[in-house]
């Protein structure tokens, strides 16, 4: 057996899909491929032992025809389909579908009509004028394009973090909110959704008059250039080489605009069809009856989904995932939210590589509206962060008391560790150091790059021992850069909910660790989480919101999430009984 790995799989089927659209293939057959690619990426296994086992349809939108697909690459290495396609549609077109502005349908015309079949000729092409003749070009869209293809070779198409997007569209938002007769405003996209990555950003306004909301947009100081502009869209190219595209309706249609734009394209997909089966077509605009009626307007998302039959279902569950069938039965989750966080169990103080004191750390947390902290400051291996002996750590005990009295009966500052899961599969501690802490939090930091057996082993060792009551972002991922650990997810996972151990999600937007999909695999097997902000100085308590999103796109509820429950629960579940020991 040729033994593919995911991400060359996740590359094929990404193309064969980018390669249909070009051709103009039904919607349908396009997102199959999109999302079977979205699922092996996310799977965590190695697909070639998931195939071994017979259970490659067991995966999120794998059927008998894509499982055929994938056990052709496992055991030849080549897909004969996408071979056949290539024929007919060079993959090296896939590459132009990374300029802003240029869709599939543009990409082939360019081919078709110019025989240009890579970006460096419609770069060549671009500049020597060859390409504003073609039906629906002109001089300008030219310039346009050639425009893009410039700002994409300055910047690169890199998917940018979560935490690097989120704030740069709210600020956007905050200064177009400002232009006279705006009324609704927000984030759309897979920001809305909080994706953990984004390509670009979604803004979309309802306002009377828009032509200023329009105009301000390309004046804001972040836009490097406007790549389009049209009666309800404006897209430009921000200094970052980020794309930001602006869309602009009445706010009476602004439910459908929400809705339409807020994606993902799969559950819009389902919309539309359930539309359809309703005598409706469905778009940005409005209903629009399939008999010629008028049309039906809706100014909230909430008369969309009632105008379908459905509750409101959560940006953050827009993945079809299930979440309409979940819908359709009523048995749509109530999601975790800010304010049911009671505590933070993963923060630094200056005893390892935090910025303030264990006192000063308990008070930023109260002042943000929590009713305790655990203090977990790295352990001796971790020496880059200044990591703890088992001396200083019990130097350290003295002070976190100290601290607890200090706050009062109303807030709790318990003593903790992020011990560290060393290359050997050791922990730092011993386990009598261990049995003196309320909350052990156990993670991976180094040799990272460990084969997958290897790496996982070192988890589990972590999972089993009794004394260790949670796992720190799990994969240790920094993004965009550092994919974290290659881990077997299954068995990090059914090793916790054999033991009870809690799986963080960590909400520094660069970890976002546990992944949504493996924290909903993790509930589903009734695994604990905990949503921790990993906090090293004040302002890093306010990155918990993106810890809440991910959980929220895991499906959690209050009941999942260990630091929703009064301290003295919490402690009794630490506390009790490990059967990993």
């Amino acid at each position: 057996m040729v033994r593919m790995k995911n991400r060359e799989i996740v590359e094929i089927f990404s193309r064969v899909a980018d390669m249909l659209a070009i051709r103009g293939d039904q919607i349908h057959r396009i997102l199959a491929y999109r999302k079977a690619a979205e699922s092996i990426e996310a799977l965590g296994r190695d697909v070639n032992v998931v195939y071994a086992e017979g259970k490659l349809t067991d995966i999120p939108g794998i059927g008998d025809t894509l499982a055929a697909k994938i056990e052709e690459m496992l055991t030849t290495g080549r897909l004969a389909f996408y071979d056949k396609l290539a024929a007919e549609i060079p993959p090296s077109l896939v590459d132009m579908l990374r300029v802003e502005g240029l869709g599939p349908k543009r990409v082939k015309q360019v081919h078709d009509v110019l025989k240009i079949s890579t970006l460096d000729e419609l770069t060549v092409a671009a500049r020597e004028g060859k390409l504003r003749d073609l039906p629906g070009m002109g001089a300008k869209s030219e310039a346009k394009l050639l425009a893009a293809i410039e700002a994409l070779a300055r910047h690169g198409d890199a998917r940018i973090p979560l935490g690097v997007a989120l704030p740069i569209a709210q600020q956007m938002l905050a200064e177009l909110s400002k232009v006279p007769g705006v009324v609704q405003a927000a984030v759309g996209g897979s920001l809305r959704r909080m994706r953990d990555t984004t390509g670009d950003i979604d803004l979309l306004v309802a306002a009377a008059d828009v032509a200023a909301v329009m105009d301000r947009f390309a004046a804001l100081d972040n836009v490097e250039s406007v790549a389009g502009r049209g009666p309800t869209k404006t897209n430009v190219v921000l200094l970052n080489g980020l794309g930001a595209d602006l869309r602009v309706l009445p706010a009476e249609r602004w439910g459908t605009l929400l809705v339409y734009f807020t994606g993902s394209k799969d559950h819009n997909v389902k919309l539309r069809e359930m539309a359809l089966k309703r005598g409706l077509s469905l778009n940005e605009h409005a209903f629009t009856p399939l008999d010629g009626g008028p049309e039906i307007l809706c100014a909230t998302e909430e008369e969309v989904y009632h105008r379908l039959g459905l509750p409101f279902i959560p940006p953050r569950l827009r993945e079809d995932r299930g979440e309409i069938e979940a819908a359709l039965a009523g048995k749509l989750p109530t999601l975790v939210t800010e304010s049911d966080i009671q505590t933070d169990l993963h923060m630094h103080t200056t005893w390892s590589d935090g910025s303030l004191s264990v006192l000063e750390m308990a008070r930023a947390a109260q002042a943000r509206g929590l009713r305790g902290v655990v203090i977990t400051d790295h352990s001796v291996s971790l020496g880059i962060a200044n990591g703890l002996s088992v001396e200083r750590l019990r130097q350290q005990a003295a002070e976190v008391r100290a601290a607890d009295a200090a706050m009062g009966p109303d807030f709790r500052v318990l003593h903790g560790t992020e011990m560290e899961i060393r290359a050997d599969g050791s922990l730092d501690y011993p386990d009598e150091v261990l049995a003196e802490l309320d909350v052990v939090v156990a993670s991976l930091h180094t040799a990272l790059s460990q084969p997958r057996e290897q790496v996982t082993q070192r988890l589990l060792n972590a999972i089993r021992n009794p004394h260790v009551d949670i796992i720190g972002h799990p994969t240790g991922r920094l993004l965009p850069d550092r994919a974290g650990a290659d881990l077997d997810m299954d068995a990090v996972i059914a090793a916790a909910a054999e033991t009870g151990t809690i799986l963080e999600i960590n909400a520094n937007p660069v970890r976002l660790d546990l992944r949504d999909v493996h924290a909903r695999m993790a509930i589903e097997k009734g695994v604990k989480i905990a949503i921790d902000t990993d906090a090293h100085s004040p302002g890093e308590f306010d990155l918990l919101p993106y810890g809440v999103a991910t959980a929220q796109r895991g499906w959690a509820t209050v009941a999942d999430v260990v630091n929703t429950w009064p301290i003295a629960d919490l402690l009794r579940y630490v506390n009790r009984p490990h059967a990993g020991g």
